[in-house]
């Protein structure tokens, strides 16, 4: 295990083609991160610049109290778990998982330690002598977390491995990276594009956007208070409604402002002065979802199930519950 730091990381392509810029993170011994954005914004290729897999342009990364810029990534101390599972279909799951162990000149007994103790872990144990055409998706998932962890790195590196499965089985393996990852104690970063995957597994999150951090903070931290209105649209499922300050003349706000609400922030008031024409409602089963127009702009609400939804509904704010966003920067007012 091993603490991370990134400081002042950047890749650069080509003069006009930066993925990532002056990117600088602290990652505590044992912390679980997750790097969150939309595709292109930088994420893998910072995943990939860590791992050795991508030259690094500007800066330095050290693991471990050790800068590893010009180290191979077998030299770097960390293992990678990728979106395709990366198996050896020729081989036994066995073999898959000795794999590495056994190129590295690892002692025979010693590979059957770790190859016992992480099947047990990941519960595969049944699965040793078979080869990964034999296997469903998630038993093959957990086949390639098994071949990060026999290795027992300072570190593990996620790239989307969930990315290739069904929603269910994606709930429940973000459960077992989370469990598996409280249990080895390991340095782990992790990459995707699901910011609900994001907010469940993350200790801290690093929201990324066209190469840049917008914001660092706990899941909590960004959701309730996030730094930008480009993490306040991305972080939270439905988004958050993002308007101008003059579609809402009840909430205080400076000129040109964009104010944020949360789709459960807005209360169905019949004395309310948001009037919401409504054009759909989505039954979620305990919740629905309401998306209707603010005069030119579209909103979504989040109410309980229940009454009848006419084609107007006035809704209600407390001013307390909006967040205020510059109107060219985008970064928050209300700090």
């Amino acid at each position: 295990m091993a603490a991370i730091t990134l400081d002042h990381l950047g890749k650069l392509y080509a003069a006009s083609n930066r993925a990532v810029t002056d990117v600088n993170i602290d990652i505590a011994d044992g912390e679980f991160i997750v790097l969150v954005g939309p595709s292109g914004c930088g994420k893998s290729t910072l995943l990939r610049m860590i791992a050795g897999l991508e030259t690094i342009s500007e800066g330095r990364v050290t693991i471990g109290g050790r800068v590893v810029n010009d180290l191979e990534p077998a030299d770097r101390d960390i293992a990678m778990v990728f979106q395709n599972y990366a198996l050896y279909p020729h081989m036994s799951v066995r073999q898959n998982l000795a794999y590495g162990l056994k190129n590295r000149g690892t002692p025979r007994d010693e590979i059957d330690r770790r190859v016992a103790e992480a099947a047990e872990i990941l519960q595969i144990a049944p699965f040793l002598d078979r080869k990964p055409r034999a296997l469903s998706g998630g038993q093959r998932q957990r086949v390639a977390m098994g071949r990060a962890i026999v290795r027992e790195p300072a570190a593990f590196l996620f790239d989307e491995p969930l990315s290739n499965l069904d929603a269910k089985l994606r709930g429940t393996m973000r459960l077992e990276i989370k469990a598996l990852q409280k249990r080895l104690g390991t340095t782990s970063i992790y990459v995707t594009h699901d910011q609900l995957e994001a907010m469940t597994l993350a200790d801290r999150l690093v929201v990324l956007n066209k190469g840049r951090v917008e914001q660092i903070g706990t899941p909590l931290e960004v959701y309730r208070r996030p730094a930008t209105a480009f993490v306040a649209g991305f972080i939270g499922s439905p988004a958050m409604n993002l308007l101008p300050a003059e579609a809402l003349p009840g909430i205080p706000a400076p000129r040109g402002a964009v104010i944020g609400i949360r789709p459960e922030d807005l209360r169905p008031d019949p004395a309310g002065d948001i009037a919401l024409n409504v054009t759909a409602v989505e039954e979620l089963g305990a919740s629905r979802l309401v998306h209707g127009q603010l005069g030119a702009h579209p909103v979504t609400v989040t109410l309980p199930a229940g009454e009848a939804i006419g084609p107007l509904l006035h809704l209600s704010l407390a001013p307390a519950a909006a967040h205020l966003f510059d109107g060219d920067t985008g970064a928050r007012l209300d700090a």
